[in-house]
């Protein structure tokens, strides 16, 4: 997997102060802890750096210390969040698996861990991203669209090793294919979001899998993969 870039690296303005010793650490912790809630609970424009300074008994100034403003704290926010879901994905990633059996732990532990918070962040992310693609808005820029280039890295790079098997069909690029994965988990959140619809994440996994695997698999891949164990069940039965 190639290595995951950390928030600070994005077009984003950088971190105003770098923290300096343990306290100063802790409490950019406590600023993006504090500010992951507000965000979640007021969405970005209606969340204030105001809010998260009194939440923390701190001034304002301390917040502009270390961020240069709501905008790269923001990004910050998350780009942490995004990053514990990578984590989250490459970690547990069954890569002995088939790549079906990959695709369905990732689209589970997507919807899992958008979810599992609530639906805050989801729908801030949701909405954010929507607002670039509808009308241009550039109050993330290009740093939101890397933010979202790196948070979907982990599937391109399954897809394009199941192209490079076999498995996945080579046809289409791997962009098409990321959209066609992405596309109906974001119907799904957005379902929960809007509506307030429960759903079950596990079969909800399952089923969007079992629907999108049709279209994903190589042509020939199931042949194929039948031909190998008929091989494989006579070249056993010839040793016995």
């Amino acid at each position: 997997m190639a290595a995951v870039t950390t928030a600070t690296t994005l077009n984003a303005p950088p971190q105003r102060r770098s923290p300096a010793g343990a306290k100063a650490e802790q409490r950019v912790r406590d600023i993006l802890r504090v500010g992951r809630e507000v965000f979640a609970e007021r969405g970005y424009e209606r969340a204030t750096t105001t809010e998260i300074a009194q939440r923390l008994g701190i001034s304002e100034a301390t917040v502009f210390t270390y961020f240069r403003g709501k905008r790269e704290l923001c990004m910050r926010v998350i780009g942490d969040w995004y990053d514990e879901i990578i984590a989250a994905i490459e970690t547990g990633l069954p890569r002995k698996a088939s790549v079906r059996v990959q695709l369905e732990f990732m689209v589970h532990t997507h919807l899992r861990l958008f979810l599992i918070q609530g639906t805050g962040l989801c729908a801030l992310v949701l909405s954010e991203g929507r607002k670039k693609q509808d009308n241009g808005s550039q109050e993330f820029g290009d740093a939101f669209v890397e933010l979202q280039r790196r948070y979907t890295a982990p599937l391109m790079e399954l897809l394009a090793r199941g192209q490079a098997n076999g498995e996945v069909r080579g046809d289409i690029p791997l962009r098409l294919l990321r959209s066609l994965v992405f596309g109906p988990m974001e119907h799904i959140l957005w379902e929960v979001i809007i509506a307030g619809r429960q759903i079950d994440i596990d079969a909800s996994a399952h089923d969007l899998v079992a629907l999108l695997w049709p279209a994903l698999q190589a042509p020939d891949h199931e042949l194929l993969s039948l031909r190998q164990l008929r091989s494989e069940l006579g070249a056993a039965l010839a040793r016995l």
